[in-house]
Protein backbone atom coordinates (compact mmCIF):
# COMPACT_ATOMS: atom_id res chain seq x y z
CA UNK A 1 0.00 0.00 0.00
CA UNK A 2 1.26 3.40 -0.86
CA UNK A 3 -0.07 6.71 0.43
CA UNK A 4 1.14 10.40 -0.41
CA UNK A 5 1.78 12.54 2.66
CA UNK A 6 1.73 15.45 0.89
CA UNK A 7 -1.30 18.19 -0.09
CA UNK A 8 -0.74 17.42 -3.63
CA UNK A 9 -0.96 14.29 -5.31
CA UNK A 10 2.31 12.52 -6.03
CA UNK A 11 3.38 12.53 -9.13
CA UNK A 12 2.37 9.05 -10.57
CA UNK A 13 3.24 9.08 -14.07
CA UNK A 14 3.77 6.09 -16.13
CA UNK A 15 5.11 5.25 -19.88
CA UNK A 16 4.42 2.84 -21.71
CA UNK A 17 5.64 1.84 -25.27
CA UNK A 18 4.23 -0.03 -28.11
CA UNK A 19 6.24 -3.25 -29.52
CA UNK A 20 7.48 -2.77 -32.68
CA UNK A 21 7.42 -6.00 -34.70
CA UNK A 22 9.53 -6.41 -38.05
CA UNK A 23 10.63 -8.59 -40.52
CA UNK A 24 13.10 -8.20 -43.30
CA UNK A 25 11.04 -8.18 -46.44
CA UNK A 26 12.13 -8.13 -50.12
CA UNK A 27 10.74 -7.46 -53.49
CA UNK A 28 7.96 -10.11 -54.48
CA UNK A 29 9.12 -9.80 -58.24
CA UNK A 30 9.95 -13.07 -60.17
CA UNK A 31 13.53 -12.56 -61.31
CA UNK A 32 13.61 -13.06 -65.01
CA UNK A 33 16.27 -15.80 -65.29
CA UNK A 34 16.71 -18.75 -62.16
CA UNK A 35 20.29 -18.43 -61.93
CA UNK A 36 20.01 -15.12 -61.27
CA UNK A 37 17.37 -16.24 -58.70
CA UNK A 38 19.63 -18.78 -57.32
CA UNK A 39 22.75 -16.24 -57.29
CA UNK A 40 21.21 -13.79 -55.73
CA UNK A 41 19.58 -16.11 -52.51
CA UNK A 42 23.56 -17.30 -52.20
CA UNK A 43 24.58 -13.87 -52.23
CA UNK A 44 22.44 -12.43 -49.53
CA UNK A 45 22.56 -15.14 -46.74
CA UNK A 46 21.44 -12.32 -44.02
CA UNK A 47 17.84 -12.34 -45.85
CA UNK A 48 17.42 -16.09 -45.93
CA UNK A 49 15.37 -18.48 -43.57
CA UNK A 50 18.48 -19.42 -41.41
CA UNK A 51 18.96 -15.92 -39.74
CA UNK A 52 15.57 -14.89 -39.94
CA UNK A 53 15.03 -18.12 -37.30
CA UNK A 54 18.27 -17.02 -35.31
CA UNK A 55 16.85 -13.51 -34.78
CA UNK A 56 13.09 -14.64 -34.11
CA UNK A 57 14.77 -17.17 -31.27
CA UNK A 58 16.70 -14.61 -29.76
CA UNK A 59 14.08 -12.18 -29.96
CA UNK A 60 11.21 -14.80 -28.68
CA UNK A 61 13.33 -16.07 -25.26
CA UNK A 62 13.94 -12.02 -24.32
CA UNK A 63 10.32 -11.95 -24.45
CA UNK A 64 10.09 -14.59 -21.97
CA UNK A 65 13.21 -12.94 -19.71
CA UNK A 66 11.13 -9.86 -19.74
CA UNK A 67 8.17 -11.20 -18.27
CA UNK A 68 10.13 -12.77 -16.04
CA UNK A 69 11.97 -9.90 -15.30
CA UNK A 70 9.02 -7.52 -14.16
CA UNK A 71 7.95 -10.11 -10.98
CA UNK A 72 11.91 -11.01 -10.29
CA UNK A 73 12.82 -6.91 -10.31
CA UNK A 74 9.80 -6.20 -7.93
CA UNK A 75 10.48 -9.17 -5.43
CA UNK A 76 14.31 -7.63 -5.57
CA UNK A 77 12.88 -4.33 -4.32
CA UNK A 78 10.40 -5.99 -1.78
CA UNK A 79 13.91 -7.95 -0.06
CA UNK A 80 15.73 -4.82 -0.15
CA UNK A 81 13.03 -2.58 1.93
CA UNK A 82 12.53 -6.16 3.94
CA UNK A 83 16.36 -6.10 4.60
CA UNK A 84 16.18 -2.44 6.11
CA UNK A 85 13.49 -3.48 8.23
CA UNK A 86 15.45 -6.15 9.87
CA UNK A 87 18.48 -4.31 10.69
CA UNK A 88 16.14 -1.32 11.73
CA UNK A 89 14.41 -4.04 13.96
CA UNK A 90 17.68 -5.02 15.39
CA UNK A 91 18.99 -1.63 16.46
CA UNK A 92 15.30 -1.50 18.14
CA UNK A 93 15.70 -3.79 20.15
CA UNK A 94 19.05 -2.50 21.31
CA UNK A 95 17.74 0.64 21.85
CA UNK A 96 14.39 -0.15 23.34
CA UNK A 97 16.18 -1.71 26.23
CA UNK A 98 17.65 1.44 27.29
CA UNK A 99 14.02 2.85 27.83
CA UNK A 100 13.86 6.90 28.23
CA UNK A 101 17.34 7.47 27.80
CA UNK A 102 18.38 9.66 25.60
CA UNK A 103 21.43 8.49 23.71
CA UNK A 104 24.22 10.61 22.57
CA UNK A 105 24.76 12.11 19.28
CA UNK A 106 27.41 9.77 18.31
CA UNK A 107 25.78 6.64 18.91
CA UNK A 108 22.35 7.91 17.06
CA UNK A 109 24.79 9.12 14.26
CA UNK A 110 26.07 5.40 14.21
CA UNK A 111 22.56 3.55 14.44
CA UNK A 112 21.34 5.50 11.46
CA UNK A 113 24.37 4.68 9.53
CA UNK A 114 24.76 1.07 10.34
CA UNK A 115 20.61 0.86 9.05
CA UNK A 116 21.15 3.73 6.27
CA UNK A 117 17.87 5.21 7.55
CA UNK A 118 17.46 8.95 8.68
CA UNK A 119 14.66 7.60 11.92
CA UNK A 120 13.49 4.70 12.95
CA UNK A 121 10.72 4.40 14.74
CA UNK A 122 8.76 1.88 17.06
CA UNK A 123 5.09 1.02 17.26
CA UNK A 124 4.56 -1.43 20.52
CA UNK A 125 1.70 -2.31 22.58
CA UNK A 126 -0.37 0.64 20.72
CA UNK A 127 2.39 3.12 21.40
CA UNK A 128 4.43 4.56 18.83
CA UNK A 129 8.18 5.64 20.26
CA UNK A 130 10.95 7.35 17.96
CA UNK A 131 14.36 5.98 18.76
CA UNK A 132 16.58 7.30 16.85
CA UNK A 133 16.39 10.46 14.00
CA UNK A 134 18.39 12.84 12.11
CA UNK A 135 18.55 16.11 13.79
CA UNK A 136 16.71 17.62 10.57
CA UNK A 137 13.57 14.76 10.33
CA UNK A 138 13.63 14.71 5.92
CA UNK A 139 10.09 15.60 4.27
CA UNK A 140 8.61 11.86 3.60
CA UNK A 141 6.58 11.86 -0.37
CA UNK A 142 6.10 8.22 -0.06
CA UNK A 143 5.42 5.23 2.11
CA UNK A 144 4.93 1.79 2.30
CA UNK A 145 3.22 -0.81 4.10
CA UNK A 146 5.23 -3.85 3.86
CA UNK A 147 2.04 -6.15 5.58
CA UNK A 148 -0.55 -5.80 2.64
CA UNK A 149 1.32 -5.73 -0.53
CA UNK A 150 -0.44 -7.48 -3.38
CA UNK A 151 1.98 -9.06 -6.84
CA UNK A 152 0.62 -6.31 -9.06
CA UNK A 153 0.90 -3.42 -6.90
CA UNK A 154 4.86 -4.58 -6.03
CA UNK A 155 5.24 -4.65 -9.78
CA UNK A 156 3.97 -0.90 -10.00
CA UNK A 157 5.68 -0.15 -7.33
CA UNK A 158 9.48 -1.37 -8.84
CA UNK A 159 8.55 0.47 -12.04
CA UNK A 160 7.82 3.81 -10.43
CA UNK A 161 11.39 3.56 -8.54
CA UNK A 162 12.86 2.65 -11.46
CA UNK A 163 11.34 5.24 -13.75
CA UNK A 164 11.10 8.08 -11.25
CA UNK A 165 12.92 7.45 -8.14
CA UNK A 166 16.13 8.44 -6.78
CA UNK A 167 15.31 11.16 -5.04
CA UNK A 168 12.47 10.45 -3.00
CA UNK A 169 12.58 10.72 1.32
CA UNK A 170 10.77 7.39 1.99
CA UNK A 171 8.87 5.58 4.75
CA UNK A 172 8.54 1.97 4.74
CA UNK A 173 6.81 0.50 7.74
CA UNK A 174 6.24 -3.69 8.70
CA UNK A 175 5.76 -6.04 11.66
CA UNK A 176 9.43 -7.33 13.55
CA UNK A 177 9.37 -11.20 13.07
CA UNK A 178 5.80 -11.58 12.37
CA UNK A 179 4.26 -10.02 15.02
CA UNK A 180 1.50 -7.66 14.00
CA UNK A 181 1.77 -6.16 17.78
CA UNK A 182 5.42 -4.74 17.26
CA UNK A 183 5.63 -2.04 14.09
CA UNK A 184 9.36 -0.74 13.24
CA UNK A 185 8.56 2.20 11.17
CA UNK A 186 11.76 3.92 9.11
CA UNK A 187 12.23 6.84 6.83
CA UNK A 188 15.29 6.75 4.42
CA UNK A 189 16.65 7.70 1.29
CA UNK A 190 15.74 5.80 -2.03
CA UNK A 191 18.94 6.61 -4.00
CA UNK A 192 20.41 2.89 -2.75
CA UNK A 193 17.27 1.28 -3.21
CA UNK A 194 17.16 2.32 -7.10
CA UNK A 195 21.06 1.70 -7.50
CA UNK A 196 20.43 -1.98 -6.03
CA UNK A 197 17.35 -2.19 -8.39
CA UNK A 198 19.27 -0.53 -11.47
CA UNK A 199 22.11 -3.05 -11.05
CA UNK A 200 20.26 -6.36 -10.18
CA UNK A 201 18.41 -5.47 -14.12
CA UNK A 202 21.73 -4.70 -15.81
CA UNK A 203 22.54 -7.99 -14.91
CA UNK A 204 19.66 -10.01 -15.37
CA UNK A 205 19.79 -8.11 -18.91
CA UNK A 206 23.13 -9.18 -19.67
CA UNK A 207 22.43 -13.09 -18.31
CA UNK A 208 19.10 -12.93 -20.56
CA UNK A 209 21.29 -11.79 -23.22
CA UNK A 210 23.76 -14.71 -22.37
CA UNK A 211 21.01 -17.37 -22.32
CA UNK A 212 19.17 -16.31 -25.29
CA UNK A 213 22.32 -16.68 -27.78
CA UNK A 214 22.89 -19.73 -26.35
CA UNK A 215 19.27 -21.10 -26.62
CA UNK A 216 19.06 -19.15 -29.87
CA UNK A 217 22.40 -21.31 -31.21
CA UNK A 218 21.52 -24.48 -29.88
CA UNK A 219 17.82 -24.21 -31.60
CA UNK A 220 19.11 -22.75 -34.88
CA UNK A 221 21.70 -25.48 -35.40
CA UNK A 222 18.78 -28.08 -34.64
CA UNK A 223 16.52 -26.56 -36.72
CA UNK A 224 18.98 -25.85 -39.35
CA UNK A 225 20.19 -29.69 -39.73
CA UNK A 226 16.25 -31.52 -39.13
CA UNK A 227 14.48 -28.16 -41.23
CA UNK A 228 16.44 -25.88 -43.23
CA UNK A 229 18.63 -28.03 -44.86
CA UNK A 230 16.37 -30.39 -46.34
CA UNK A 231 13.79 -27.60 -47.21
CA UNK A 232 17.30 -25.69 -49.42
CA UNK A 233 18.43 -29.00 -50.48
CA UNK A 234 14.72 -29.09 -52.27
CA UNK A 235 14.53 -25.36 -53.17
CA UNK A 236 17.67 -25.81 -55.19
CA UNK A 237 16.50 -29.22 -56.57
CA UNK A 238 13.25 -27.50 -57.97
CA UNK A 239 15.47 -24.91 -59.26
CA UNK A 240 17.58 -27.43 -61.12
CA UNK A 241 14.98 -29.56 -62.08
CA UNK A 242 13.00 -26.50 -63.83
CA UNK A 243 16.47 -25.67 -65.76
CA UNK A 244 16.11 -29.11 -67.30
CA UNK A 245 13.19 -30.91 -66.27
CA UNK A 246 14.27 -33.70 -69.12
CA UNK A 247 17.02 -35.00 -67.92
CA UNK A 248 15.85 -37.71 -65.26
CA UNK A 249 19.59 -36.95 -63.22
CA UNK A 250 17.73 -33.84 -61.95
CA UNK A 251 14.99 -35.83 -60.33
CA UNK A 252 15.81 -35.27 -56.79
CA UNK A 253 16.62 -38.70 -54.26
CA UNK A 254 14.22 -38.65 -51.34
CA UNK A 255 15.62 -39.04 -48.24
CA UNK A 256 15.13 -42.60 -45.78
CA UNK A 257 12.90 -40.64 -43.21
CA UNK A 258 9.41 -40.53 -42.54
CA UNK A 259 9.17 -37.08 -41.82
CA UNK A 260 6.76 -34.90 -43.16
CA UNK A 261 9.74 -33.14 -44.98
CA UNK A 262 10.74 -37.26 -46.24
CA UNK A 263 7.23 -37.16 -47.36
CA UNK A 264 7.44 -34.11 -49.15
CA UNK A 265 10.66 -35.41 -50.87
CA UNK A 266 8.75 -38.34 -51.86
CA UNK A 267 5.59 -36.64 -53.61
CA UNK A 268 8.18 -34.09 -55.20
CA UNK A 269 9.95 -36.99 -56.91
CA UNK A 270 6.93 -38.41 -58.05
CA UNK A 271 5.89 -35.27 -59.47
CA UNK A 272 8.65 -34.76 -60.98
CA UNK A 273 9.07 -37.98 -62.53
CA UNK A 274 4.86 -37.66 -63.96
CA UNK A 275 6.21 -34.30 -65.32
CA UNK A 276 8.79 -36.14 -66.73
CA UNK A 277 6.48 -38.64 -68.29
CA UNK A 278 4.02 -36.26 -69.84
CA UNK A 279 6.85 -34.16 -71.17
CA UNK A 280 8.07 -37.17 -73.30
CA UNK A 281 4.45 -38.10 -74.10
CA UNK A 282 4.28 -34.15 -75.10
CA UNK A 283 7.31 -34.54 -77.21
CA UNK A 284 5.70 -37.50 -78.69
CA UNK A 285 2.86 -35.75 -79.70
CA UNK A 286 4.33 -32.65 -81.34
CA UNK A 287 6.49 -35.14 -83.62
CA UNK A 288 3.46 -37.54 -83.73
CA UNK A 289 1.40 -34.08 -85.40
CA UNK A 290 4.41 -33.24 -87.51
CA UNK A 291 4.43 -37.12 -89.20
CA UNK A 292 0.62 -36.70 -89.74
CA UNK A 293 0.83 -32.91 -91.11
CA UNK A 294 3.29 -35.24 -93.77
CA UNK A 295 1.40 -37.73 -94.47
CA UNK A 296 -2.52 -35.97 -94.34
CA UNK A 297 -0.74 -33.76 -97.45
CA UNK A 298 0.41 -36.81 -99.47
CA UNK A 299 -3.03 -39.18 -98.46
CA UNK A 300 -5.08 -36.05 -99.65
CA UNK A 301 -3.55 -36.33 -103.51
CA UNK A 302 -4.01 -40.45 -102.99
CA UNK A 303 -7.64 -40.06 -102.02
CA UNK A 304 -8.54 -37.10 -104.76
CA UNK A 305 -7.03 -39.23 -107.42
CA UNK A 306 -9.11 -42.84 -105.59
CA UNK A 307 -12.18 -40.09 -105.46
CA UNK A 308 -11.87 -39.44 -109.79
CA UNK A 309 -11.14 -43.22 -110.59
CA UNK A 310 -14.29 -44.33 -108.33
CA UNK A 311 -16.35 -41.48 -110.18
CA UNK A 312 -15.55 -43.52 -113.63
CA UNK A 313 -16.52 -46.83 -111.97
CA UNK A 314 -20.08 -45.43 -111.19
CA UNK A 315 -20.88 -44.48 -114.65
CA UNK A 316 -20.01 -48.10 -115.66
CA UNK A 317 -23.57 -50.57 -116.65
CA UNK A 318 -21.93 -53.89 -114.70
CA UNK A 319 -24.33 -54.87 -112.03
CA UNK A 320 -22.03 -55.71 -109.83
CA UNK A 321 -20.31 -52.61 -110.04
CA UNK A 322 -23.51 -50.18 -109.61
CA UNK A 323 -23.92 -52.60 -106.13
CA UNK A 324 -20.79 -51.75 -104.73
CA UNK A 325 -19.68 -48.26 -106.07
CA UNK A 326 -22.01 -46.15 -103.67
CA UNK A 327 -20.38 -47.68 -100.54
CA UNK A 328 -16.53 -46.98 -102.03
CA UNK A 329 -17.82 -43.63 -103.05
CA UNK A 330 -19.56 -42.61 -99.19
CA UNK A 331 -16.14 -44.62 -97.97
CA UNK A 332 -13.88 -42.39 -99.98
CA UNK A 333 -15.48 -39.16 -99.34
CA UNK A 334 -15.91 -39.85 -95.73
CA UNK A 335 -12.00 -40.75 -95.98
CA UNK A 336 -11.44 -37.44 -98.02
CA UNK A 337 -13.25 -35.37 -95.15
CA UNK A 338 -11.41 -36.91 -92.27
CA UNK A 339 -7.91 -36.12 -94.24
CA UNK A 340 -9.24 -32.64 -94.51
CA UNK A 341 -10.07 -32.16 -90.72
CA UNK A 342 -7.16 -34.60 -89.52
CA UNK A 343 -5.55 -31.65 -87.94
CA UNK A 344 -8.40 -30.51 -85.65
CA UNK A 345 -7.53 -33.01 -82.82
CA UNK A 346 -4.35 -32.06 -82.65
CA UNK A 347 -5.21 -28.22 -82.08
CA UNK A 348 -7.75 -29.71 -79.31
CA UNK A 349 -10.96 -28.66 -81.05
CA UNK A 350 -13.34 -30.46 -83.42
CA UNK A 351 -15.79 -28.91 -85.97
CA UNK A 352 -18.99 -27.50 -84.30
CA UNK A 353 -21.10 -30.13 -85.12
CA UNK A 354 -24.52 -29.40 -87.55
CA UNK A 355 -27.80 -30.95 -85.84
CA UNK A 356 -30.60 -31.77 -88.10
CA UNK A 357 -32.97 -34.87 -86.89
CA UNK A 358 -31.54 -37.97 -88.97
CA UNK A 359 -33.14 -41.62 -88.62
CA UNK A 360 -30.66 -43.67 -86.32
CA UNK A 361 -31.23 -46.94 -87.09
CA UNK A 362 -30.42 -46.01 -91.18
CA UNK A 363 -27.06 -44.72 -89.75
CA UNK A 364 -26.27 -47.74 -87.42
CA UNK A 365 -27.27 -50.18 -90.50
CA UNK A 366 -24.61 -48.24 -92.34
CA UNK A 367 -21.73 -48.45 -90.03
CA UNK A 368 -22.65 -52.15 -89.56
CA UNK A 369 -22.50 -52.41 -93.69
CA UNK A 370 -18.99 -50.89 -93.48
CA UNK A 371 -17.71 -52.90 -90.75
CA UNK A 372 -19.58 -56.21 -92.01
CA UNK A 373 -16.38 -57.12 -94.17
CA UNK A 374 -14.24 -56.46 -91.71
CA UNK A 375 -16.22 -58.42 -88.92
CA UNK A 376 -17.02 -61.35 -90.87
CA UNK A 377 -19.67 -64.13 -90.40
CA UNK A 378 -18.03 -65.20 -86.91
CA UNK A 379 -19.84 -61.88 -85.41
CA UNK A 380 -22.91 -61.47 -85.14
CA UNK A 381 -23.88 -57.83 -85.68
CA UNK A 382 -26.68 -56.07 -84.13
CA UNK A 383 -29.10 -53.45 -84.29
CA UNK A 384 -31.88 -52.96 -82.18
CA UNK A 385 -34.40 -49.82 -81.91
CA UNK A 386 -37.00 -48.63 -83.65
CA UNK A 387 -36.57 -48.42 -87.55
CA UNK A 388 -38.15 -44.65 -86.83
CA UNK A 389 -36.19 -43.70 -83.79
CA UNK A 390 -34.33 -40.12 -84.73
CA UNK A 391 -31.75 -38.36 -82.99
CA UNK A 392 -30.78 -34.65 -83.50
CA UNK A 393 -27.16 -34.74 -84.32
CA UNK A 394 -24.53 -34.21 -86.81
CA UNK A 395 -24.92 -37.31 -89.23
CA UNK A 396 -20.79 -37.34 -89.85
CA UNK A 397 -19.43 -36.75 -86.52
CA UNK A 398 -22.32 -39.08 -85.08
CA UNK A 399 -21.43 -41.60 -87.30
CA UNK A 400 -17.78 -41.20 -86.16
CA UNK A 401 -18.70 -41.88 -82.92
CA UNK A 402 -20.30 -45.47 -83.58
CA UNK A 403 -17.62 -46.70 -85.88
CA UNK A 404 -14.84 -45.65 -83.68
CA UNK A 405 -17.02 -47.81 -80.71
CA UNK A 406 -18.13 -50.78 -83.39
CA UNK A 407 -14.50 -50.80 -84.31
CA UNK A 408 -13.21 -51.51 -81.24
CA UNK A 409 -15.62 -54.21 -80.55
CA UNK A 410 -14.71 -55.64 -83.58
CA UNK A 411 -11.51 -55.49 -82.72
CA UNK A 412 -11.50 -56.87 -79.32
CA UNK A 413 -13.66 -60.07 -80.82
CA UNK A 414 -11.05 -60.75 -83.41
CA UNK A 415 -8.56 -61.22 -81.04
CA UNK A 416 -10.77 -63.60 -78.82
CA UNK A 417 -11.35 -65.95 -82.45
CA UNK A 418 -8.71 -68.11 -80.97
CA UNK A 419 -10.22 -69.07 -77.63
CA UNK A 420 -13.46 -71.67 -77.70
CA UNK A 421 -15.88 -71.99 -81.41
CA UNK A 422 -18.57 -71.93 -78.65
CA UNK A 423 -18.08 -68.69 -77.25
CA UNK A 424 -21.11 -66.20 -78.40
CA UNK A 425 -19.51 -63.15 -80.45
CA UNK A 426 -21.89 -60.14 -80.84
CA UNK A 427 -22.12 -56.90 -81.21
CA UNK A 428 -25.30 -54.49 -80.33
CA UNK A 429 -26.27 -51.53 -80.90
CA UNK A 430 -29.51 -50.50 -79.03
CA UNK A 431 -31.28 -47.28 -78.57
CA UNK A 432 -34.41 -45.61 -77.33
CA UNK A 433 -36.10 -42.23 -76.35
CA UNK A 434 -36.77 -41.19 -73.18
CA UNK A 435 -39.00 -37.21 -73.52
CA UNK A 436 -36.23 -35.67 -75.39
CA UNK A 437 -33.18 -37.92 -74.64
CA UNK A 438 -31.96 -40.65 -76.60
CA UNK A 439 -29.74 -43.26 -75.05
CA UNK A 440 -27.69 -45.37 -77.08
CA UNK A 441 -25.95 -48.42 -76.43
CA UNK A 442 -22.79 -49.81 -78.00
CA UNK A 443 -22.01 -53.14 -76.51
CA UNK A 444 -20.18 -56.25 -77.50
CA UNK A 445 -19.43 -59.89 -76.10
CA UNK A 446 -15.78 -59.58 -75.95
CA UNK A 447 -13.35 -60.61 -72.81
CA UNK A 448 -13.86 -56.83 -71.60
CA UNK A 449 -11.66 -54.12 -70.82
CA UNK A 450 -8.28 -54.49 -68.89
CA UNK A 451 -7.83 -52.20 -65.89
CA UNK A 452 -5.64 -50.31 -67.60
CA UNK A 453 -6.98 -49.05 -70.03
CA UNK A 454 -10.31 -48.59 -67.51
CA UNK A 455 -7.86 -46.26 -65.34
CA UNK A 456 -6.84 -44.27 -68.87
CA UNK A 457 -10.15 -44.47 -70.36
CA UNK A 458 -10.78 -41.72 -72.89
CA UNK A 459 -7.31 -40.28 -73.09
CA UNK A 460 -5.26 -40.62 -75.85
CA UNK A 461 -2.23 -43.23 -76.65
CA UNK A 462 -3.07 -44.09 -72.73
CA UNK A 463 -6.60 -45.65 -73.23
CA UNK A 464 -6.20 -48.14 -75.57
CA UNK A 465 -8.01 -51.53 -75.04
CA UNK A 466 -5.48 -53.83 -77.38
CA UNK A 467 -1.77 -53.71 -77.45
CA UNK A 468 -0.54 -51.55 -79.73
CA UNK A 469 -3.69 -49.12 -80.12
CA UNK A 470 -3.32 -45.67 -79.81
CA UNK A 471 -6.86 -45.41 -77.67
CA UNK A 472 -7.67 -42.04 -80.05
CA UNK A 473 -10.75 -44.00 -81.09
CA UNK A 474 -12.05 -43.54 -77.91
CA UNK A 475 -10.70 -39.81 -77.44
CA UNK A 476 -12.06 -38.80 -80.72
CA UNK A 477 -15.81 -40.09 -79.83
CA UNK A 478 -15.33 -38.39 -76.18
CA UNK A 479 -15.01 -35.10 -77.76
CA UNK A 480 -17.99 -35.50 -80.44
CA UNK A 481 -19.96 -36.38 -77.79
CA UNK A 482 -19.38 -33.73 -75.59
CA UNK A 483 -19.53 -30.88 -78.60
CA UNK A 484 -22.67 -32.40 -78.82
CA UNK A 485 -23.88 -31.46 -75.52
CA UNK A 486 -24.36 -35.37 -74.41
CA UNK A 487 -22.29 -37.94 -72.02
CA UNK A 488 -20.63 -40.91 -73.02
CA UNK A 489 -19.54 -42.85 -70.22
CA UNK A 490 -18.53 -47.34 -69.96
CA UNK A 491 -21.84 -48.59 -68.56
CA UNK A 492 -20.83 -51.43 -65.90
CA UNK A 493 -22.22 -54.60 -66.56
CA UNK A 494 -21.89 -57.91 -64.45
CA UNK A 495 -21.96 -60.28 -68.05
CA UNK A 496 -18.80 -60.04 -69.23
CA UNK A 497 -18.06 -57.33 -72.43
CA UNK A 498 -18.12 -53.97 -73.22
CA UNK A 499 -20.55 -51.58 -73.03
CA UNK A 500 -20.24 -47.81 -73.72
CA UNK A 501 -23.43 -45.68 -72.77
CA UNK A 502 -23.90 -42.77 -74.92
CA UNK A 503 -26.70 -39.65 -74.03
CA UNK A 504 -27.70 -37.05 -76.31
CA UNK A 505 -30.34 -34.57 -75.95
CA UNK A 506 -32.28 -32.69 -78.12
CA UNK A 507 -31.89 -28.99 -78.66
CA UNK A 508 -34.26 -26.71 -76.90
CA UNK A 509 -36.47 -24.90 -79.45
CA UNK A 510 -35.88 -20.95 -79.27
CA UNK A 511 -39.06 -19.05 -78.24
CA UNK A 512 -39.08 -17.42 -81.39
CA UNK A 513 -39.75 -20.34 -83.30
CA UNK A 514 -42.07 -21.80 -81.29
CA UNK A 515 -44.05 -18.27 -82.18
CA UNK A 516 -43.09 -18.55 -85.89
CA UNK A 517 -44.63 -22.07 -85.78
CA UNK A 518 -47.45 -20.94 -84.01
Amino acid sequence: MRSSQSDEPADDGRTGGEPVGGAPGGDAGEPHRLAGLSASVRAAPIRGLSTRLLGLTILFVMIAEVLLFFPSVANTRMRWLQDRLNTAAAASVVIDGLQDMRLPQPIREDTLMATGTKAIALRKDGMSRMLVSSDMPPEVTHQYDLSDVGPVEAVIDAFDELIFGGDRIIRVYGPVGGNPDMVIDVVLEDAPLRQAMLTYARNIFLLSLFISVITAALVFFAINRIMIRPIRRMTENMQAFSGDPENPARIIAPRPVRDELGVAEQHLAGMQTQLQSTLRQQRHLADLGLAVSKINHDMRNILASAQLVSDRLASLADPMVKMLAPKLLRSIDRAVAYSGEVLAYGHAREAQPKRRFINLHALSSEVREILSEEAGSAIDFRIEMEKTLEVEADSEQLFRVLYNLCRNAVEALRADLQAEASLVRRITIFAARQGSVVEIHVADTGPGMPAKARENLFQPFRGSVRSGGTGLGLAIARELVIAHGGTIALAESASHGTTFRIELADQPLPITNYRTLA
